[in-house]
């Protein structure tokens, strides 16, 4: 049964609201004509005063915490204490290069408009009591667009802060450390950003769909199962680098060609895989020259999948395609892996209350055989969030909104205000799942 009783206009004036701060984020940019902000950035520090503000105009304590996250908090309606632990909500502000408008920055803004319709007084969801605290999170690096490393404002919100990180560096040569200083804060105190599981009741993150399912099913919303599983490796294939017009065919042992057959195996073995997406996403040849056979070549294979075990066999026989392809034409080749994340459950709790949440706003009325939380649409998300590294000390749980053909990391990445307004209905009702679950 829905347990939020706001009206249609109160729920569309907040739908509104976000879609026009989006659009005022997206004036906050370093590249005029395109949206551009990275971490410890002077437009970092803008938009956390904006997002500061807009928390505490919807009623929130704000501050910044010591790695440039800003957060917000209320507290519980159940016997208010400053020490109690609270339910996490939100994203990130920060982007990639030529960014589109919604992405991260939607799930910090629906969220204020969370604690608006519980707080205001207007509206009938002001007096359902809540146990646990709330705290609104605008991440500060999720993309890891200016130092290389993701994930790097929810790691240090989680404990996991790396120390060798300090000397990673941006393309101006400035490090990790140095940017630090300069945007005020102090390195020496990062790990006050960390937080206790003990403090934490969950984290729930709203974020457009970044691929075309929801869209070609015609559903506005989704509950997220997990979040990929992903591993990235840098391959190298030596070969032998002679004259291009005086070498025949078959003396050759030519890297690139190697390289290139390496790349289609990729994409042929991983479509014909279930929830597996391998990706060639750089590729250099060496030495480089028009008349020169290439004697190496260097490509990015980032591979991806909906389980740990499923990912891992595939990089297995991927492995023996290429030693295959290799022995062929005489080439060499190796592999380095530059990263690698466990894929992250949602737990089934907040799978539960998102899925509460999306049923009682779309007025989706499961079979008598089947729960609610089968009968909403459900999904695995291929991209990486913040609620990867906020998994590592507390439950995650994600609503997936629907983006139109499934375009992101661009300009045209969209959501209409229509969706929007669900979302926030759908992500209202799951917190107040979330509180008549968790009542004594």
């Amino acid at each position: 049964m829905p347990l939020l009783q706001a009206g249609p206009d109160r729920i569309a004036a907040a739908a509104r609201r976000v879609m026009m701060r989006c659009d005022e984020l997206a004036g906050v940019t370093a590249a005029p004509g395109s949206i551009e902000r990275v971490y410890l950035s002077p437009e970092h520090a803008r938009v956390n005063r904006l997002a500061a503000a807009w928390m505490r105009e919807a009623g929130l304590r704000s501050w910044q915490d010591a790695a440039g996250n800003q957060l917000g908090r209320i507290e519980r309606t159940v016997d208010p204490d400053p020490a109690a632990p609270a339910l996490m909500i939100g994203s990130h502000l920060d982007t990639v290069i030529d960014a589109g408008r919604f992405d991260g920055i939607l799930g910090v803004l629906m969220a204020l408009e969370v604690v608006r319709l519980l707080r205001d007084p207007g509206s009938e969801t002001a007096s359902v009591p809540l146990p646990f605290a709330i705290e609104v999170v605008a991440f500060s690096d999720e993309e890891g667009t200016r130092f290389g490393k993701a994930l790097l404002g929810s790691s240090a919100l989680a404990g996991t802060w790396d120390a060798d990180w300090w000397e990673l560096t941006d393309q101006h040569g400035v490090t990790l450390r140095q940017a630090f200083r300069e945007f005020g804060l102090d390195p020496g105190r990062v790990g006050e950003a960390g937080r206790r599981p003990e403090q934490l009741v969950g984290y729930l993150e709203a974020h457009i769909e970044q691929g075309p399912e929801l869209d070609r099913a015609g559903s506005p919303l989704a509950v997220v199962s997990s979040i990929a599983s992903a591993r990235r490796f840098q391959v190298t294939v030596e070969g032998e680098a002679r004259h291009a017009g005086g070498t025949p065919y078959d003396m050759r042992h030519d890297a690139l060609l190697g390289a290139s057959e390496a790349a289609l195996a990729v994409e042929r073995i991983c479509a014909a895989e279930h929830h597996i997406v391998g990706t060639v996403g750089q590729f250099e040849a060496f030495p480089g020259a028009v008349n020169v056979i290439p004697g190496e070549a260097v490509f990015s294979l980032d591979l991806r999948g909906e389980l740990d075990e499923t990912r891992d066999r595939v990089w297995d026989r991927l492995g023996r395609e290429l030693d295959a392809i290799m022995g062929r034409r005489g080439l060499r080749w190796r592999a380095v892996e530059v990263h690698n994340a466990p894929a992250v459950a949602c737990a089934p709790l907040l799978r539960d209350v998102v899925a509460e949440g999306i049923a009682a706003t779309v007025g989706l009325d499961a079979p008598e055989t089947r729960s609610v939380s089968h009968a909403v649409p459900t999904i695995f998300s291929r991209a990486g969030h913040d609620a990867m590294a906020v998994g590592a000390i507390t439950d995650v749980g994600m609503l997936f909104l629907r983006n139109p053909d499934g375009v992101s990391h661009h300009p045209d990445e969209a959501v209409s205000a229509a969706d929007v307004a669900l979302g926030i209905r759908a992500l209202t009702e799951a917190v107040l799942q979330l509180a008549h679950a968790a009542r004594p």
